[in-house]
């Protein structure tokens, strides 16, 4: 027997992503201290994601993508994963280098166009009676 649902949309309780501050350069002899930060924080807020802000880490190098890779899978273990925050073009390009695919917090910028507009001077459709290319 199955009852119907209650009108109206259904109640979600929204829960802030706790925030991991990473600064400096990181050393892999950090990894367990983040680690258990990273479980901690999930467990405690209840949410399914850490935010790892890393704008602070410097210059990135494999030590960087190893450390984010052992914080991703020690999230997942618990039940959650990390989004980053602030990454630096160079370690957005590393991870993808190296195959390791995080989710990424988009931020604002006043003046810029968002993401889904298309770029100007691209002309969207086809006036009659133009040469077909």
């Amino acid at each position: 027997m199955s009852s119907a649902s209650p009108p109206g949309l259904p109640y979600v309780d929204a829960k802030t992503p706790p925030v991991l501050v990473l600064s400096g350069p990181v050393a892999r002899d950090e990894v367990p201290r983040l680690s258990e930060g990273v479980r901690a924080r999930l467990r405690d807020s209840g949410a399914g994601v850490v935010v790892c802000d890393v704008s602070g880490l410097g210059p990135p190098g494999l030590t960087t993508v190893d450390v984010l890779a052992r914080l991703e899978l020690a999230a997942r273990r618990a039940g959650g994963r990390i989004r980053l925050r602030g990454p630096d073009p160079a370690l957005r390009a590393l991870l993808a280098l190296v195959g390791l695919r995080f989710e990424v917090e988009r931020v604002e910028v006043e003046g810029q166009p968002e993401q889904r507009e298309p770029p100007l001077r691209v002309e969207e459709a086809v006036e009659p009676g133009d040469p077909a290319l």
